[in-house]
Order: C-alpha cells, then sequence, then structure tokens
C-alpha cells in the first residue's frame, strides 16, 4: 500500500523511533523525524504533516509544551501522544491541551499503526461542505471557523471544548452518556477514562457560565451524563 501522507514523529529514543519508522512505512506512509521538541517544532511548521506521533518526556521543548504551542498557532494536524507516564492526570492534561489520542509506553507498534489509521480515517470522513452555524440566544456555535462567542465575547475553548459543545449543541435536549461524548469527541471509548469527559465539561461549563446563568447551557442528567439543555425554540 502506498500514500502521499506524511506523518512526523517526534520522539526522542531511537529504537522506538526505528521501530514506529518500520511500521508506518510499512503501511505506505512517509515518515519525518525529529529527536527533540523545537526540532520537531520547526519540522510541523516546514512540512506541516498529516499527522503527528509526539512523545511525552522530550528535550528542549517537551512533548506538552509542543502540543500547547502547536494548537495556538492553529494547526488543526491530529497528534497522538505517546506516554510513559500513565496516570490519568498526566493523560487528561495531554487531551485538554488538544492531543487526539494516546498510548501508553511500552505500547505496540502494531496497535500504533492501527490507531494511526483510525485518526486519519476519521480526519478524511469529516464532511468538507460548510456547515451550518448554531445559535442559542446569545450563544452563537460556528464549527466552519471553529469558534464560539457568548454575548459577542468570543470563548477561549480548547479545541476539545470547543466540539463537545458543538456535539451537544446539534442535539439540544439529548441526554449523552460519558462514553458516547469519549466515542464522538475523543474518538476512543476506554470506560476508566470516563472522567475525562468531566474533566472537560467542568472547564467548558467555567468558560460559559462566566457569561450567562449558572447550567443554562450543559446540564447534568444524573446517572446518565450530560445534555445540552437550552431548546432551539427558547432562543
Amino acid at each position: 500500500m502506498t500514500t502521499n501522507r506524511q506523518i512526523l514523529v517526534i520522539e526522542d529514543d531511537h529504537k522506538t523511533v526505528e521501530l514506529i519508522r518500520l511500521y508506518l512505512e510499512r503501511d505506505g506512509y512517509q515518515v519525518a523525524i525529529a529527536y527533540n521538541g523545537r526540532e520537531g517544532l520547526d519540522l510541523a511548521r516546514q512540512r506541516r504533516p498529516d499527522l503527528i506521533v509526539l512523545d511525552l518526556m522530550l528535550p528542549k521543548v517537551g512533548g506538552l509544551d509542543v502540543c500547547r504551542i502547536l494548537r495556538m498557532e492553529q494547526f488543526t494536524t491530529p497528534i497522538i501522544m505517546l506516554t510513559a507516564k500513565s496516570t490519568e492526570d498526566d493523560l487528561l492534561l495531554g487531551l485538554d491541551l488538544g492531543a487526539d489520542d494516546y498510548m501508553t509506553k511500552p505500547f505496540s507498534p502494531r496497535e500504533l499503526a492501527a490507531r494511526v489509521r483510525t485518526v486519519l480515517r476519521r480526519v478524511t470522513d469529516m464532511p468538507m461542505t460548510p456547515k451550518q452555524t448554531l445559535q442559542f440566544g446569545e450563544l452563537i456555535i460556528d464549527p466552519l471557523r471553529h469558534e464560539a462567542s457568548l454575548c459577542g465575547e468570543l470563548l477561549p475553548l480548547t479545541p476539545k471544548e470547543f466540539k463537545l459543545l458543538e456535539t451537544m449543541g446539534k442535539e439540544p435536549g439529548r441526554a449523552f452518556t460519558r462514553l458516547e461524548l469519549l466515542q464522538l469527541v475523543f474518538g476512543f471509548d476506554y470506560a476508566g477514562l470516563e472522567r475525562t469527559v468531566d474533566a472537560h465539561i467542568m472547564n467548558l461549563r467555567k468558560k460559559l457560565e462566566a457569561q450567562s446563568e449558572p447550567l443554562l447551557y450543559i446540564q447534568t442528567v444524573y446517572g446518565i451524563g450530560y445534555r445540552f439543555g437550552w431548546e432551539p425554540d427558547a432562543a
């Protein structure tokens, strides 16, 4: 299988790099390598890869900072984060900064290659037609610009917070389980990380409620999950 898609691997362990390169090139991808965070940022800006495999612990510029900088620069390139840290807080931080998926070390390079295919397929399958702006009272959700504003003020949302808001806003009143939101927003279904959703919902609520009445938009459905509480005809 051949493809013109390029994967940027930012990892300082040479053995790990060669193993990842072997499996990705076997799947037909072009592979670029950076052995530290600073070099990784430069290559990402120069080459605009289709996906980035990013190690958390990197010299010069750490993986979390690389992820944060790329998202601040409006890079929408999917990022799969590699981490030797397996605590839930570390994983939540990476996801909150904009990582699309993660794998903990030691990992199977075969599974990583499968994750790469899955993430790229999800990006490819996204509709390319302009999406309709959603409006609920003073809240405006613009999927095309990937931004939301409330009472005329642009909300400082992370990519995952925006995706949560957009996903629930498209079906106001529907109760989403945490597992559904994990699958729809993050693209995976690790039941052990359902607290990921709670953390993002908490941050999203804080940003919404700074400009509106408490719990007006994001409501807890006890025993189930969350829903967008503003009905379309209430605007």
